[in-house]
């Protein structure tokens, strides 16, 4: 079991890295005016971090909101765990973010799925997954990509317990 992370953990961390963002500011170049007039660079340095850690707090009541993280009581800590909606939004980010890249062997992964009408919301959750992954819809039920995302398509089917229902092919040729 993965231990969830306190918010008061999440607040340490933060206080470190605007502390350490505070040590490295010597370094910092400096305009003309805050040579001049130190106390108000020092002023203004401590508005931004102050609007900083606002927003800070503010992303976390966001997350908690919109159901992407809970809080829940561990002897007597509170911690942050992340929810089942919150991990869907996280592989969607992380599938965005990385660079695909199209397999050297000009080969395409094709997929097919025949999942059961009482699991219609995996059918539709996996069809949005499939779209984020760049495949190409040939039919309702049939999808094919270019890129060499296998380990990422193995990876959604394994998270939504989805295999029994899916076949995965490596197709050498294909006619659009």
């Amino acid at each position: 079991m993965k231990l969830p992370i306190s918010d008061k953990f999440l607040l340490n961390v933060y206080s470190y890295t605007e502390k350490l963002d505070q040590t490295f500011d010597i370094f910092a170049l400096k305009t003309v005016k805050e040579i001049y007039c130190p106390s108000l660079y020092d002023l203004k340095k401590q508005y931004e971090r102050q609007k900083n850690k606002q927003r800070f707090s503010q992303l976390i009541y966001r997350l908690k909101k919109n159901g992407y993280i809970n809080i829940k009581n561990l002897k007597n800590n509170q911690g942050i765990a992340l929810t089942k909606k919150g991990a869907e939004r996280v592989l969607k980010v992380k599938l965005k973010a990385s660079g695909k890249k199209k397999r050297s062997d000009g080969k395409w992964q094709m997929i097919i799925f025949d999942i059961p009408e009482n699991k219609r919301y995996l059918r539709d959750l996996l069809r949005e997954q499939l779209r984020l992954l760049e495949y190409k819809m040939l039919q309702q039920s049939i999808w094919i990509c270019p890129y060499d995302i296998q380990r990422e398509t193995e990876f959604l089917l394994r998270t939504h317990s989805i295999d029994p229902y899916v076949k995965l092919f490596l197709i050498e040729e294909i006619e659009l």
